[in-house]
């Protein structure tokens, strides 16, 4: 289920630090679950009860790696094309380089901007574990496929926007698949709104363009997070992966670590600081210094893993190196994708059992209600001996 964050926390940040956009909660990114975000609509939306147009575009929908985020931006119908398209040059999302896209994302969601008075936006991140779930159900009856939980996503965000009193009188979608029958569903839906289903639509309406850009930050910023949770655990498992051989290596040279002293207390190790040393001032900052160069580093570094993409060999070879053999990888991998059940299954993955469901044996079939039953005595009955009734003898004549 997803996380829903209110829309009346800040859609400002802080110039410190990176941009983080209100779209994503990294507590809630890193421990798997979905989440969604509505912004504080603008006020003159609602006292004005002006009609708006909506979009509603999606990012990441193919990669092994991350969320697919949802994403629905509206603002005034008469402001689509002069505001967003004339004056900011929205466009779709892989058409603008990355730099021009955080640049409009940080205006939107900077007050006392053009953008951010006089335009709302929502977005629902499908988490990797949430799209698998989902999707590797043992019954094929209660698959929950991508297509379906798209149009899910999509249906929700519209309500939340709707609920909270936009007056939405034109919706624009980009879709991938057939326009006409997805475009008849949401019409049944929306009946008030006039639809519009096309593909390539993040390139036809300057609305769609300005969602496929949240969508695409937002997916973007969200891989970075998920990136520098995952180096810190592995700088981590690298510096305790170091300190144990360090630590064999001594005891194998005979080294007095562990040994007992002349005062009955363990002996320490003369290469180990003493507790004054790594209590002091100056021992504390010296480690702080040494994890900011390594975050730093890390930092500067591009991302292992590319760009998520299985047809990225850098995200292949990540995978396969990075493989846990039983649970895989972690809360950034979508384990319903060919190409992680394949790794699991064929690489060096552990091969798991799971056992079948048993059937309720109170469960009863139709035909079930048909059938002649047989008591071990009767072997030889003719089994439309009794349909009529019970046969009766002589003696009742």
């Amino acid at each position: 289920m997803a996380d829903s964050q209110d829309d009346t926390m800040a859609d400002s940040q802080d110039d410190t630090g990176p941009f983080l956009p209100p779209t994503i909660s990294p507590p809630v990114l890193l421990s798997g679950a979905s989440q969604t975000y509505f912004s504080p609509v603008p006020p003159q939306l609602l006292v004005d009860n002006t009609p708006c147009c909506l979009g509603v575009d999606e990012a990441g929908r193919g990669p092994v790696l991350g969320p697919m985020v949802y994403s629905a931006f509206y603002l005034p119908l008469t402001l689509s094309d002069p505001l967003l398209k004339q004056k900011h040059s929205f466009d779709d999302s892989k058409v603008l380089t990355p730099a021009v896209r955080l640049s409009l994302m940080k205006e939107l969601c900077t007050k006392e901007t053009e953008l951010h008075d006089n335009c709302g936006y929502a977005t629902s991140s499908l988490s990797p574990l949430s799209i698998s779930s989902g999707m590797l159900k043992a019954s094929k009856s209660q698959i929950y496929n991508l297509n379906q939980q798209a149009m899910d996503a999509t249906i929700e965000l519209i309500k939340g926007i709707y609920k909270r009193g936009v007056n939405v009188t034109d919706i624009f979608i980009d879709t991938i698949g057939q326009p006409a029958a997805y475009q008849k569903k949401l019409e049944r839906v929306f009946p008030t709104a006039k639809i519009t289903v096309a593909k390539k639509a993040d390139s036809l309406y300057p609305v769609v363009s300005a969602a496929s850009v949240v969508a695409k930050v937002t997916r973007d910023i969200a891989l970075e997070v998920l990136w520098a949770d995952r180096s810190k655990q592995m700088r981590k498992r690298k510096r305790e992966d170091e300190a144990g051989v360090e630590k064999r290596a001594k005891l194998e040279r005979g080294d007095v670590t562990g040994t007992t002293g002349t005062n009955g207390s363990d002996a320490m190790d003369a290469d180990e600081p003493s507790q004054t040393q790594a209590e002091s001032p100056e021992g504390a900052e010296k480690e702080d210094e040494e994890e900011v160069d390594e975050e730093e580093g890390e930092t500067n570094e591009a991302m292992a893993w590319g760009s998520g993409y299985p047809s990225d060999s850098k995200c292949v070879t990540w995978l396969k190196q990075n493989m846990h053999p039983v649970f895989g990888w972690g809360p950034e991998c979508r384990f319903s994708w060919g190409t992680a059940k394949d790794m699991l299954e064929t690489k060096d993955g552990v091969k798991v059992d799971w056992p079948e469901e048993e059937e309720d044996e109170e469960t009863q079939k139709l035909t079930d209600f048909f059938m002649a039953k047989r008591d071990s005595s009767e072997e030889n009955v003719d089994e439309l001996g009794t349909w009529f009734g019970a046969p009766a003898g002589v003696e009742c004549f």
